[in-house]
């Protein structure tokens, strides 16, 4: 592990020294900043001449200062001659904008791709992309992780009953997560038919499949935003007779008026893992917030040893 450095950036640097402590390293020291104008500022403060550079740092809020900063970053290792450059993106900014669903609209998603790849990244890892077919957006190497082992071990550790579980998706768009849980907690599947009427307003009408009644209620997505698509359908399950509604996700974006949704919806129980850093106003009672610093550092361990990933996930 020796030629193996580590750089963190600045919008997740406890999930960076997390995953340092797993591989029994320090964060490689990095010096970043903003000059009076606002442009950004980066130096090494290592020397990476021919070594093995993983740079870790979310594309979340503030979105653009964070690809920024990474892209500064990849293009700062890249010219001090670093062997290969690793952009560790556990969460990636703008995997929503990944098509054209109306006329005179980018392809965003393949715009940062794009950037990405021409600033020197020589291979990515992210996690829980919101459409995997935006691993084929980049040009170089894509290791793309699953935060479902970590979720379901925390549901698992509940103690729940196979029998009493039911596993909600959310949406269609959700159904084979929804499946994925199902086949390591058991309980049956229902489907939340949701309906979108305007960009930003969603309405759930009813639920296809279950029971739900008297069950204990699961429901995953890959993230939550504003809030409104998963609350909406914690109501309704709620409505169905639910007797406790537990939902979870990998990415807690939590923006607009997520928190207040969320506060004031029947759910008993919300879990997160720490792609993004859950601080100060966006905590709440019933939140929890699980770490896939594990996770990450094995994955860089086995890119960094030419090992196999998708021989991870067949372990657990």
């Amino acid at each position: 592990m020796r030629e193996l450095k580590i750089f963190s950036g600045r919008a997740n640097r406890e999930l960076a020294e997390k995953l340092c402590r797993h591989l029994h390293l320090k964060p490689a020291r990095i010096t970043l900043g903003q000059f009076p104008d606002g442009e950004n500022y980066c130096k090494l403060d290592e020397d990476v001449r021919g070594r093995d550079v993983f740079l870790m740092q979310p594309t979340c809020p503030p979105v653009n200062d964070n690809l920024i900063e990474l892209l500064t970053m990849i293009d700062c290792c890249k010219r001090a001659s670093a062997e290969r450059i690793t952009a560790v993106i556990p969460y990636f900014g703008y995997a929503r904008q990944d098509r054209k669903d109306e006329g005179r609209v980018p392809i965003t998603a393949k715009l940062v791709a794009n950037l990405i790849t021409r600033a020197g990244a020589d291979r990515v890892l992210t996690m829980d992309l919101h459409a995997a077919q935006i691993q084929g957006f980049f040009d170089v190497p894509v290791d793309h992780l699953y935060a479902a082992p970590v979720i379901n071990d925390h549901f698992v550790s509940r103690r729940f009953e196979g029998d009493e579980i039911v596993v909600v998706s959310p949406d269609e768009g959700s159904i084979k997560r929804a499946v994925g849980h199902g086949k390591r907690l058991g309980g049956t599947l229902a489907i939340v038919d949701k309906r979108r009427s305007s960009a930003l307003e969603v309405r759930q009408s009813t639920i296809i499949g279950g029971p739900v009644e008297g069950r204990i209620a699961l429901m995953f997505d890959d993230m939550i935003s504003t809030a409104g698509s998963i609350c909406g359908a914690a109501r309704l399950v709620h409505e169905a007779g639910a007797k406790e509604i537990h939902i979870a996700c990998t990415h807690g974006v939590l923006c607009g008026p997520a928190i207040e949704r969320l506060r004031d919806a029947p759910i008993d129980s919300i879990t997160v893992t720490d792609t993004i850093p859950v601080l100060g106003e966006k905590m709440l009672p019933n939140l929890v917030q699980l770490s896939v610093a594990p996770l990450l550092a094995e994955a860089i361990k086995r890119i960094h040893h030419d090992q196999s990933i998708s021989e991870l996930f067949r372990e657990r």
